[in-house]
C-alpha cells in the first residue's frame, strides 16, 4: 500500500522548510526535496524523532532538467502518493539583468518555472486520476509587475502566478486544489546569495512561518491567490488602481535594489 505524504521542494531552509516543520507538526509524512543532501538529512532526523513521522529525503538538483522526473520516480520507486505539492524552491539575483551571468539566468528561470511546471505537471495527472490533492506554488508580490533590479526575479515570478491561476479552474472540477501564495519580502537566508542588501528594503521582513499559516488557509478554502500580510493585500491592491509606470517605480523604491 502506498503511503501518503506530503512533498516539499527547496525543504533545506527558509519558506520549504518552514512548511516541512508545520506539516510535519500535522503529522503528515514528507518527502524533502532540494540539493543540499546534508541539510536535508539534518532536518529529516529531527523531525522523524521530534514528531514521529515519515520523512524521506530526495536529493535533486532543480536546476537540471530531468530533475522533476527523478523526483517522480523516485515516489513511485518507493510507492509514496503525493497527497500535497508545495513549490517552494526558488533562486533570485538583485541587480541589473544585463549584469546577470549567463548560467545565474538560466539557474533562476530553471528552478523557478521549468521545475515548477514540470513537477505540477507530473504529480497533479496522478492528483487528477485520484480525484483529490494539493499544490501550492511560492510566487511572490514581485510577479505582480515587472520590478527593476529583479526583472528577472519578478518575470518568473509573474509565470508562476498565472499559471497556476488557470490550473486552479482547469483542476477545480477533478477536486485538486491549486493556490499561488504572494507574499513580500521574506527573511529566508536568501538576501546575501542573490545580491540583495536587506537594510535598504523600505517594506517589513516577515517570518516564513507568516507565509505557511497563510497559505494552509488558503488551500483549505480554495483561494486562488494568497496573501500572507495586511501590507502584502494592501500592496496588491494598490498595484491594480495605480497607472502601471507608477506601480513599477514604486515597488523599485520599495525594495531597495533600484533607483536610490
Amino acid at each position: 500500500m502506498a503511503m501518503h505524504c506530503t512533498l516539499i521542494t527547496g525543504a533545506s531552509m527558509g519558506i520549504g522548510e518552514a512548511f516541512a516543520r508545520e506539516f510535519a507538526r500535522r503529522g503528515n509524512n514528507l518527502i524533502l526535496v532540494a540539493r543540499s543532501a546534508e541539510r536535508l538529512h539534518t532536518l529529516a532526523e529531527e523531525l522523524r524523532e521530534k514528531r514521529r513521522v515519515e520523512v524521506l529525503v530526495c536529493t535533486a538538483d532543480l536546476t537540471r532538467s530531468s530533475a522533476p522526473d527523478e523526483v517522480h520516480q523516485f515516489c513511485r520507486r518507493n510507492r509514496l502518493k503525493v497527497e500535497l505539492l508545495i513549490n517552494a524552491a526558488g533562486l533570485s539575483f538583485a541587480g541589473g539583468f544585463s549584469t546577470i551571468p549567463r548560467e545565474k539566468l538560466e539557474e533562476l528561470m530553471a528552478v523557478n518555472m521549468l521545475a515548477l511546471a514540470r513537477l505540477t505537471r507530473l504529480f497533479s495527472a496522478d492528483m487528477t486520476s485520484e480525484g483529490s490533492g494539493g499544490i501550492i506554488n511560492i510566487a511572490s508580490l514581485a510577479g505582480l509587475q515587472g520590478l527593476p533590479g529583479l526583472g528577472l526575479y519578478s518575470a518568473t515570478k509573474s509565470f508562476v502566478i498565472t499559471l497556476t491561476e488557470a490550473l486552479h479552474e482547469e483542476l477545480r472540477p477533478s477536486g485538486v486544489k491549486v493556490v499561488a501564495v504572494c507574499p513580500g519580502f521574506i527573511e529566508t537566508g536568501f538576501f546575501s546569495v542573490a545580491g540583495h542588501d536587506p537594510s535598504s528594503i523600505l517594506l517589513p521582513i516577515s517570518d516564513p512561518s507568516v507565509v505557511v499559516r497563510a497559505a494552509v488557509r488558503g488551500l483549505m478554502k480554495n483561494r486562488m491567490r494568497v496573501y500572507p500580510t495586511l501590507i502584502d493585500s494592501l500592496l496588491a491592491f494598490a498595484e491594480r488602481l495605480a497607472p502601471r509606470e507608477i506601480s513599477v517605480r514604486l515597488a523599485a523604491f520599495l525594495s531597495g535594489v533600484w533607483g536610490k
